[in-house]
């Protein structure tokens, strides 16, 4: 038997207006502001009869010219990449120093952090790692031809050497330089606000941002604004065990109340206090951005796994309902607000998770730690020698995870809004310069004005029964050119 949230039943004509698709002007409003905001001049989002809506090209795009760099709305960087990777935590830049995201590799990797487990060591790194106060005007910092080295990585990876201590150590706190090091400047790294150990940032207004934006909610630090910050660790620590999709459904209503609260205490500065505001149009007004996003169920949306049988499906589902719930559960206890109370219903948060399932986009940052050994790779034989009598042994100590990259998961609003085609004219693509968590969209092919900007859900070189079947997950038949052409 289904799990009744008593919140469903509680506010069920609150949880349809949330849930009403907003009007096509209204939709075309927020995405010309959008669009105006960030300066995508070449773009335009326009309603499409047959899929909603799309992205069109207002000027011809050559191959290989940027098309969208676009701002996640909400993102995530997976809890085990954190052991690999100290990056933003609201940009996802790298941050830091070679040498600290090196050492810091070599220290979590001591204490016996691994990708699989070991989250809560990447969290809390040691004294001598102080980072920069973001509350603090200053902005300190922690510190004041490639097929060979692939082999060499790859090598060493069987039989990782471990290093001295004090060597780690010397790289933490600043004292060891690397040569060449400073052919890769990274931005200082910065505290929490809030005075967690989890979350960094590579300025001022990156942490400011992300204060204003979610984390003042979701900060486990003393300032931290949650009303439970127990249960919020619980919720944490659930996301972690589970499905770290939780944990951007937690960024979004996060982001909701926020805003809510902001638009409530300018109409209250209007009003000269005198009235108090309606709830619902508020809160409305704060859901704006989610709104426009389409979304479904989770657990009537997601994939079947492989090793589950149609047989099974009902069951599986409703397990994933039963997960959602109790995960939801956790959030409520850590931040609920009687006048938000819609936002903690299950089908809200079923439909926000299941909004990320159908629109999110790997976000994906290339380390500079991988660039740098690359680079020393490349130099001239003498110079090389010498370099790698201190580069070598670190190179052996990381083995193949010396090149891993940022890795999360993240919304974009317009990305989102681009349509499939198993023949796009533009894809997802990082291109050398792309250093941080945006979004990129590159045209593989030339786009002619007026034309629409479509992508691939899927890997376009699958056959065109394996490209359906994926694409059935998203609640569609594909009837592009090319699945057309290879019906029999």
């Amino acid at each position: 038997m289904d799990t009744v949230c008593p919140i469903d039943v509680k506010c069920p004509s609150q949880i349809s207006a949330l849930l009403r698709p907003p009007s096509p002007p209204q939709v075309q409003e927020y995405y010309e502001k959008l669009i105006a905001e960030r300066e995508c001049r070449g773009l335009q989002v326009k309603q499409n009869c047959y899929l909603g809506k799309g992205v069109y090209a207002n000027l011809d795009f050559e191959e290989g010219e940027l098309v969208l760099k676009d701002q996640m709305l909400v993102g995530s960087q997976h809890p085990s990449n954190k052991i690999d990777c100290l990056v933003c935590s609201f940009c996802f830049y790298f941050i830091g120093s070679i040498e600290l995201q090196i050492g810091r590799k070599l220290y979590l990797k001591s204490l016996g952090a691994s990708t699989s487990n070991g989250c809560d060591k990447a969290m809390h790194i040691p004294k001598y790692h102080g980072a920069a106060d973001s509350s603090s005007e200053k902005d300190d910092s922690f510190n004041n031809g490639h097929q060979n080295l692939d082999e060499c990585a790859s090598s060493s990876s069987g039989n990782k050497v471990s290093l001295p201590n004090e060597v780690v150590e010397s790289l933490l706190n600043g004292e060891m330089t690397l040569p060449h090091s400073n052919k890769f400047p990274l931005p200082s790294a910065m505290a929490c606000p809030g005075g967690c150990a989890e979350a960094y940032y590579c300025s001022k207004s990156c942490a400011e941002a992300d204060w204003e934006s979610s984390h003042s909610l979701l900060c486990t630090g003393q300032r931290s604004e949650s009303p439970c910050k127990e249960a919020l660790l619980k919720f944490i620590q659930h996301a972690a065990e589970t499905n770290d999709i939780f944990l951007l459904a937690a960024k979004t209503i996060a982001f909701t109340l926020l805003r809510y609260r902001k638009l409530k205490a300018t109409h209250l500065k209007e009003q000269d206090q005198k009235t108090a505001p309606a709830v619902l149009p508020l809160l409305l007004e704060a859901w704006k951005p989610i709104s426009v996003g389409y979304k479904r169920r989770w657990w009537d949306c997601i994939s079947l796994p492989d090793d589950v049988d149609y047989s099974d499906e009902t069951a599986f589902r409703m397990e994933i309902r039963e997960l959602a719930f109790r995960s939801l559960q956790l959030l409520k206890e850590a931040l609920f607000d009687e006048e938000c109370e819609p936002l903690f219903s299950l089908e809200i948060y079923g439909n926000i998770i299941g909004m990320f399932e159908l629109n999110n986009l790997d976000l994906v940052v290339a380390s500079p730690v991988e660039d740098y050994f690359l680079y020393i790779d490349d130099l001239p034989h003498p110079e090389k020698r010498k370099a790698e009598e201190i580069t070598q042994p670190l190179l052996d100590a990381l083995g193949d995870d010396y090149s891993v990259c940022c890795q999360g998961t993240a919304f974009y609003p317009l990305q989102s809004c681009m349509n499939h085609s198993c023949c796009p004219n533009s894809k997802a693509f990082k291109r050398d310069e792309d250093r941080d968590g945006q979004a990129t969209i590159i045209a593989c092919r030339p786009i002619c004005k007026g034309e629409e900007v479509t992508i691939s859900y899927v890997d376009d070189e699958l056959p065109l029964e394996e490209r359906r079947a994926l694409l059935a997950d998203y609640g569609f038949k594909c009837e592009c050119a090319k699945c057309l052409e290879e019906e029999p």
